[in-house]
């Protein structure tokens, strides 16, 4: 299979044995580079895969997806040949949201579960309520809703051709995420790590906890200093904790793993029908419950 006709990802290193591969989903007005530099920090057998999403980027000429529903269903399809292989999910803010809502549908739709899913910056699905209606503001409004967040370097939000161009993306993500409705389903089976901000006030520790329902097997929760963004002021130690997860994947799979040579555990198959109908994911995690560290 070829990797690189898909426009929905992009691949920023290519490990010359990939062990896992690491999907990594954008926070609102957000793009695929956002993740460019991830790789030469997590371990070296992880392939980081950038999901890019449409309206931005390389897709900037696109329209953006306006509903989770339609982003989960268009991804759905287009990862599908992408998890031949052990997989993750990331997700900040928005991409949490996303990474989650595509790892129940892969479930429901191929039987199987990323081996680990890693929200950061978003409040637990269940909790989506609290989310604040700003993607309709009237321009100005909209633009001091940015400077209270400190997503958007100062110097764009002063750039009024700038702003003109992104802000049709952003009401669009907003968008997408303050209409999003919670249905409740089982949890995953896959492990869940929360990551939060210590400043982020909107999004604190009483709203991150709660995703801790949504697994029926191990969670963790982390807070690293810094706002709503702390994945760029913390960057260094967030992709310490991550790299410290993922190496214990990529070493379980090893340990799992014949001599003869890694197997690939396609996302669908004949076996992971039979699972479906049992409503049984296909996932080869076999840790531990453990409680919140």
């Amino acid at each position: 299979m070829s990797n690189t006709a898909s426009p929905w990802f992009r691949i920023n290193n290519t490990p010359s044995r990939v062990g896992l591969r690491l999907f990594c989903f954008p926070y609102a007005g957000g793009a695929a580079l956002v993740y460019k530099d991830w790789a030469g920090y997590l371990p070296p057998s992880v392939q980081v895969v950038a999901v890019e999403l449409p309206g931005r980027g390389s897709r900037l000429k696109e329209p953006p997806i306006l509903s989770v529903p339609a982003m989960v269903e268009a991804l759905a399809e287009a990862i599908r040949p992408w998890l031949n292989i052990p997989f993750a999910f990331f997700g900040h803010s928005m991409g949490a949201l996303i990474a989650f809502e595509l790892t129940r549908r892969l479930r429901q739709q191929y039987g199987c579960e990323p081996e680990w899913l890693f929200v950061s910056g978003r409040r637990a699905p269940q909790m989506a309520k609290g989310d604040p209606i700003t993607y309709n503001l009237p321009r100005d409004e909209l633009i001091a809703e940015l400077r209270q967040i400190n997503g958007t370097p100062q110097e764009v939000l002063e750039h009024e051709e700038l702003m003109e161009l992104m802000l049709p993306l952003l009401r669009a993500d907003f968008q997408l995420t303050q209409t999003y409705e919670y249905v409740a389903d089982v949890p995953v089976r896959c492990p869940i790590t929360v990551y939060g901000g210590l400043e982020d006030y909107e999004v604190g520790r009483d709203v991150l906890l709660p995703w801790r329902e949504q697994t029926s097997f191990r969670f963790g929760l982390h807070m690293l200093p810094g706002d709503h963004f702390f994945l760029r002021s913390s960057q260094s130690l967030l992709l310490s904790l991550l790299t410290r997860e993922l190496f214990e994947i990529v070493a379980r799979d090893q340990r799992e793993t014949p001599s003869a040579g890694k197997q690939t555990r396609p996302c669908a198959n004949d076996s992971t029908a039979a699972g479906r109908e049992a409503g049984e994911p296909t996932r080869s995690a076999t840790l531990p419950a453990s409680p919140e560290s």
